[in-house]
């Protein structure tokens, strides 16, 4: 039985911008940080303790201030985050049994650790690498194989170029030995896997395949399929007794109101959906199917939002907000909408980092960073990533991504002409 986990919430996240100012374990669904359902995921399979290694700022820490749960939780601040190998052997010192490596946002970890039971307990000496099939090789760390056997990992290979059909799932059991082959292997950003391969190489590493569908959360709009897995497990029915909803509302569904929040006349909420505390939802918006409002958001009336995941304190009104994510803080002037669907209805494929990736999705509308503002009549086009406390300017077509701290605005001359 492991007992121990090591859950990594330390990386710096480039690839989610701009969802990136905080670790991307903290981006809340239903009122919680995704790492609080990792570690109630571990509590469930039995793990008694947790070390969590976090960024020096530990807003870890402080986003699961309050929480409580039936594990002991550790915390270890990394001051530079250098990579995985580097952020666990901050805290070699306290593993000295077989342990569990997780990342942060694994919320779905207590139903792998139960389709591995049998394996785990079958050889307690030998440490387990996790890997699921895959048809995207070039976005993850590839497995090479011999039957069961581990023989090395490559990351994220050329097309034609992959040992195997098997990704790196993010999920580990290691022996305390695997330090001594880290300390050998050269300091760089992947030297995690490299000692991985190394260790597996002396013949020290089991595969197991996870039939399951897993999620992953490499890129903002992986946290649909996140929302959708925790709404369809978690998600309760209900409306706090100190909301308002209006006796000319519309609640359909399997939909949870927050305490204080208000539902105006004609306005429609189809399930699933999720409303916090303190929100609004003004007369004649339409709030439906796999939309998440955290606390204080307002969506003003004549609004529509299908499909979407809006952080704490954000502000919209008489906008589309289609199949986006928007930070928290965010003001969107009336108006605005995201355009979520290409005109050739193909599949949307996101700038990141100077390269185009493909998100599996064809719809797909705007990903806004922290405190961005938007003016009037803007129109933003499908896949388009809005960095942190940027403002677009009235009657603007955002075509492209935008940095943060950007003033973008769409130049168009005003003509005046006396009439003949």
């Amino acid at each position: 039985m492991i007992e121990k986990a090591v859950v990594l919430a330390a990386g710096s996240s480039s690839r989610f911008w701009p969802l990136n100012g905080r670790h991307k374990s903290l981006v809340s669904i239903m009122g919680k940080p995704l790492i609080f359902y990792t570690l109630k995921g571990l509590e469930r399979a039995g793990i008694s303790e947790t070390i969590i290694v976090q960024d020096k700022s530990r807003g870890i820490e402080r986003g699961l201030k309050g929480e409580s749960f039936d594990m002991k939780l550790t915390y270890e601040a990394n001051p530079e985050p250098k990579g995985m190998g580097d952020a666990l052997f901050r805290v070699r010192n306290l593993l000295k049994e077989r342990f569990l490596l997780v990342n942060a946002e694994r919320v779905d970890i207590d139903e792998i650790l139960r389709e591995a039971a049998a394996a785990i307990k079958t050889d307690g000496s030998k440490a387990i690498l996790f890997g699921q099939k895959t048809v995207q090789p070039q976005l993850f760390g590839m497995m090479r194989l011999k039957g069961n056997r581990v023989l090395g990992i490559v990351e994220k290979p050329k097309k034609g170029e992959e040992p195997s059909d098997i990704r790196v799932v993010g999920v580990y059991i290691l022996s305390p030995d695997f330090f001594k082959i880290y300390q050998k292997v050269k300091r760089h950003v992947y030297d995690f896997e490299e000692a991985l391969s190394e260790y597996a190489v002396r013949g020290n590493l089991e595969s197991f395949i996870i039939k399951r569908p897993v999620l992953h959360l490499k890129y903002p709009w992986d946290l649909f399929s996140a929302e959708k897995y925790l709404f369809d497990r978690f998600l309760r029915e209900a409306i706090d007794e100190s909301s308002s909803v209006s006796d000319r509302a519309v609640v359909e569904g399997k939909v949870f109101i927050g305490a204080g929040s208000r539902i105006y006349e004609n306005a429609v909420i189809k399930g699933p959906c999720y409303i916090g505390p303190d929100c609004l939802v003004g007369n004649n918006a339409l709030v439906r199917g796999y939309t998440n409002l955290e606390g204080k958001v307002m969506v003003g009336a004549n609004s529509e939002v299908p499909r979407s995941i809006l952080q704490e304190d954000v502000h919209i009104h008489a906008n589309f907000i289609g199949d986006s994510i928007l930070g928290s803080g965010c003001r969107v002037g009336a108006g605005t909408i995201t355009a979520n669907r290409r005109i050739d209805r193909a599949e949307i494929r996101p700038l990141v980092e100077n390269a185009k990736k493909e998100s599996g999705l064809t719809s797909l509308g705007c990903v806004m960073g922290e405190e961005v503002k938007t003016g009037i009549n803007c129109c933003l086009m499908p896949g388009v990533l809005i960095g942190s406390r940027s403002t677009i300017g009235p009657n603007s077509l955002v075509m492209d991504n935008i940095e943060e701290n950007t003033l973008f605005y769409t130049v168009f001359k005003g003509v005046k002409k006396r009439k003949k």
